[in-house]
């Protein structure tokens, strides 16, 4: 494991990584804390940042893998939709709707760090060489095991509702 891929990045890499990171670690802290006080407030606040941060510095970063328009690619569609997201829970919890602002704040933490997440652990991303080097494959691997713990939660949550 090395952060060479990381420190010798551009800026807008570098600040999109350190956005994820904040983001991935503050999401539960923010989200599923069971008081909702100062302290979620404020955790939350950061947390919005840093999602907003991390959708708009990944507008500045070449897309590798299927550029389609320029410098841009399907992946930069997670960066329009979390914008959207963020503006939509925003918007939820100051019309007093706690149940819709949950919901599209824990959507966004699951399905925007989650798949993206994920697709960072693609062969030949930057986050797939900090964390596995030469041993590129193991990104690979890492994504089919989550894929198929993911499955068998959805196969076990059906067959509850069914017997």
């Amino acid at each position: 494991m090395t952060l060479d891929p990381i420190l010798s990045a551009p800026f807008e890499v570098q600040l999109h990584v350190a956005a994820a990171l904040l983001a991935l670690a503050l999401g539960p802290l923010a989200l599923y804390r069971t008081r909702r006080d100062r302290v979620h407030k404020c955790l939350g606040y950061v947390w919005v940042t840093a999602m907003g941060v991390l959708a708009v510095s990944g507008l500045f970063i070449e897309a590798v893998v299927l550029p389609l328009v320029g410098r841009f690619g399907p992946i930069h569609l997670f960066s329009i939709w979390a914008l959207v997201s963020l503006w939509q829970a925003m918007a939820a919890i100051f019309r007093r709707d706690v149940a819709r602002h949950q919901a599209v704040m824990r959507a966004l933490y699951w399905q925007a760090i989650g798949i993206t997440g994920l697709l960072a652990l693609l062969p030949g991303r930057r986050m797939n060489a900090v964390l596995f080097g030469e041993a590129e494959w193991v990104g690979l691997w890492g994504i089919a095991v989550v894929a198929l713990g993911v499955l068998a939660d959805q196969v076990r949550r059906r067959m509850r509702l069914v017997g």
